[in-house]
């Protein structure tokens, strides 16, 4: 890794060092930077607890455990300087216990994480899922269990058997965790190497692909499909009026989306099972830039109120997520409702219209801003 010494334009080597050289420990460390920055495992995940030792039979626990965005439980296991040869068995039955967990267990070991703060589980699994009503989400759905890897080092025993399982459709990453000092500053690079970032949607298509028979009797892929062909015909809708998902592809996610002109900010339109929602997500890739960005269009928050005033706006800064969003939801319209399928397409395809066409503004001043500082 190297740092910019901008004042004489050089770059400066940074030292690799150990965790043990470091004097940094599993738990004490490594264990606490994911569970307070999720985010640093490449995606949004909601960590329910850690040392989790819940399993009938044996005393055994696993790091740190997490639901995404899809409400699948993932397993993290972390290892330091040193994978081990056994981590790849020993999380396959961690995955194995964590199977059977119901819905109510989940949302109770959640709430025994969460101890003392005044935060219903219920409610903060709901946000955390885009606002799905938490009757609604399947938490932990048949054979979705993941595992992540988080080590500075892999034996070749471990890479290869995850490799190997990835073929059975198994979700597995690993992530090579590797310490810098520069500076008397420490410095943690987080690199996903299983599977390669870039191979990555192909790796889990083709691992899917093998799973995809068993999968289309589910529940979850027949809403997936329902939600695609939904999709699908919202999409014509907007090529016969001009809107502005009229080049979309289709897609089996609850949500769309279509940029307001940067990279960080995008109007999605959103289809759950309760409610339709249109919002402005803002997604810069960290935290910090997301809040910056909120902040910025909240200096405007009366103009932007009253030019969408046919809206009613709920601006959701979200301190404890990486994201923020700006969102209107129609709390009546379900697109389980076939006879108001119409009246969805155009309350979808208005909003998001008025959407970008005032976001976008505000994106560019605030693009602007960010260069000029």
């Amino acid at each position: 890794m190297f740092i910019l010494d901008q004042d004489s334009n050089q770059l400066q080597k940074a030292k690799v060092c150990s965790f043990k050289e470091l004097n940094l420990e599993e738990r004490k460390h490594l264990q606490e930077w994911i569970a307070n920055e999720p985010s640093s495992l490449g995606e949004e995940l909601l960590i329910i607890q850690k040392e989790f030792d819940g399993f009938a039979d044996t005393k055994e626990r696993l790091d740190l455990l997490a639901i995404d965005k899809q409400g699948r439980l993932v397993i993290i296991e972390n290892k330091l300087d040193d994978s081990g040869r056994d981590v790849t068995w020993q999380a396959i039955k961690y995955a194995s216990y964590c199977s059977s967990l119901s819905k109510a267990e989940i949302i109770q070991i959640y709430q025994k994480y969460l101890g003392g703060k005044d935060i219903n589980a219920e409610e903060s699994i709901s946000e955390f899922i885009d606002g799905t009503p938490i009757e609604e989400i399947e938490l932990n759905p048949d054979n979705s269990q993941r595992i992540f890897f988080v080590a500075a080092n892999f034996r070749k025993e471990v890479t290869s058997s995850v490799l190997w399982l990835a073929n059975f459709g198994l979700n597995i990453k690993c992530f090579k965790v590797t310490p810098y000092l520069y500076n008397n500053r420490i410095l943690i690079d987080f690199d996903q190497i299983i599977p390669i970032k870039d191979t990555e949607d192909y790796t889990i298509k083709m691992a899917s692909k093998k799973q995809e028979a068993a999968q289309e009797a589910g529940a979850t892929t027949a809403r997936r499909n329902r939600r695609y062909t939904y999709w699908q015909e919202f999409i014509e809708y907007n090529k016969k009026v001009g809107g502005p998902f009229a080049t979309s592809n289709g897609t089996p996610d609850t949500w769309l989306g279509k940029s307001v002109g940067i990279s960080g900010m995008s109007c999605n339109v959103i289809l759950n099972n309760a409610n339709t929602s249109t919002e402005l997500y803002i997604n810069f890739g960290d935290k910090a830039t997301n809040k910056k960005a909120f902040d910025f269009l909240m200096q405007y928050q009366p103009e932007i109120d009253q030019a969408l005033a046919t809206y009613n706006l709920h601006w959701q800064r979200m301190d404890d997520r990486v994201t923020c969003r700006i969102r209107v939801t129609r709390s009546d319209l379900s697109y389980l409702n076939e006879d108001r399928k119409d009246e969805i397409f155009v309350f979808l395809t208005d909003s998001a219209k008025a959407f970008i066409n005032v976001f976008s503004k505000y994106a560019q001043k605030f693009k602007k801003a960010s260069l000029t500082n």
